[in-house]
């Protein structure tokens, strides 16, 4: 949707072609993980706020719920960390979301959304023409593909004769259970959490958030053979007796829906920029291009990110008859970016270097707890406004290694220790 908006600009006629059946902010198909918990990052609202101008204000107004840094608590094993930078988090769930999107992308008079099923693509010698349905031919002066991880334009390009870009796999096996919670009015005072178990276990933990409709919901995740049950009993004594007090407060609410699980085996990623022999007018967005760990909420606000490069590609002048290698390129930069972060500890340390940037990773964490300007850059990163590179100045770099003599705070403790309800 984000593209369909940059295009907006340039194009006479938009079509948007969507194989679900939209109703309102319902969860759909397409996306199997709907349900469970999203994070609009700082950079990704930022985005929205550049295409939509206002739509932060707007969405808060329709539902969404505005948390200020001072109702927010990060937790690295039961500590709470120090504040970081000032921010209002705009939290909702993903259909909400998507929704508010879509309907203030549909007052553009040039845009229009067709229901169908993708099956493949038409090419002339040098480029994209067309896109084929299941029942129709759409001819296209530029094809943009955002059909998520399950993409099949590799294989399409490799069929018709073009490069295939090479893919990339991460195992992460992260294992998420959710569940919404009644939200009195008013909240509680911290109205928003993320806990880590251990600095080390970014697949082991929980977070919690403010939704429409007077909700919380609530997620608790693991990794490989770590998986939160399924069923609310599991789900609340996690949070009273495992996990730091507002987890439990927030549980100890009247249960508003079932738990729902996801599971997530990889992380993935295709290399356009890697390609060497690809058609002119075909760009390709999102999930498409890449899809990282969950845990790290980066996949809505990479997409704002393409959607940005896009536009830059659009107004470069590049040549519409030639691959789109700049826009690739352009890309690259992002994702490269998200996929250091996300995959940092995923993979196996195979090399000095990786031990070494492991190591400093491990530092920066551990001093955001107690340092300030540590978790100021830190969080910089995290909400996907500067680059990574930020965290290996020679400042940060410091303030890290000296961070390690600060006094550590007390554990905040769980609500109940023992393991009944408060």
């Amino acid at each position: 949707m984000l593209a369909a908006r940059v295009l907006a600009d340039h194009a006479d006629t938009v079509v948007i072609v969507e194989r679900d059946a939209l109703s309102g902010a319902a969860p759909r198909h397409g996306v199997p993980q709907g349900s469970q918990v999203h994070a609009l990052l700082e950079g990704g609202k930022q985005q929205l706020e550049r295409w939509f101008p206002g739509f932060t204000s707007r969405a808060a107004a329709a539902g969404g719920v505005a948390v200020p840094t001072a109702r927010f608590a990060s937790y690295t094993a039961g500590v709470r960390k120090v504040p970081g930078t000032e921010l209002d988090l705009l939290c909702s769930t993903r259909p909400f979301l998507e929704s508010r999107v879509r309907a203030e992308l549909m007052e553009l008079p040039n845009v229009k959304i067709v229901a169908g099923r993708v099956t493949g693509l038409e090419f002339s010698a040098t480029a994209v023409t067309a896109v084929r349905l299941s029942d129709e031919r759409v001819p296209a002066d530029l094809v943009v593909d955002a059909m998520g991880r399950a993409s099949s334009l590799s294989s399409w390009l490799e069929a018709a004769g073009w490069d295939k870009p090479p893919m990339t796999r991460v195992v992460t096996g992260v294992n998420y259970a959710t569940a919404f919670f009644r939200r009195p009015p008013g909240g509680y005072e911290i109205d928003a959490s993320l806990a880590i178990q251990a600095p080390d276990a970014y697949l082991r933990g929980a977070n919690f958030t403010p939704v429409e409709g007077d909700r919380y919901i609530m997620m608790v995740a693991g990794a490989g053979d770590d998986r939160p049950g399924s069923t609310t009993e599991d789900m609340i004594r996690r949070c009273l007796t495992e996990l730091p007090a507002p987890f439990g407060t927030v549980v100890s609410g009247e249960v508003v829906s079932d738990v729902t699980t996801y599971r997530q085996a990889d992380s993935r990623r295709r290399d356009y920029a890697a390609c060497t022999r690809l058609p002119a007018r075909l760009i390709a967005v999102g999930d498409a291009v890449a899809s990282f760990n969950p845990i790290y909420g980066q996949g809505m606000s990479s997409a704002t990110l393409h959607a940005s490069c896009l536009s830059r590609y659009l107004h470069s002048g590049a040549d519409p008859d030639a691959p789109a290698t700049s826009f690739f390129d352009l890309q690259k930069v992002v994702v490269d970016a998200a996929w250091g972060i996300s995959t940092s500890g995923d993979k196996a340390e195979v090399s000095l270097p990786d031990r070494l940037r492991r190591w400093l990773v491990r530092q920066v964490v551990e001093a955001t707890v107690t340092d300030i300007e540590v978790n100021k850059a830190f969080q910089s990163v995290m909400q996907m406004e500067t680059h990574p590179t930020v965290l290996a100045r020679p400042d940060v770099v410091w303030r890290s290694l000296r961070a390690r003599g600060n006094p550590r705070p007390a554990p905040t403790p769980p609500l109940a220790p023992t393991g009944g309800r408060p």
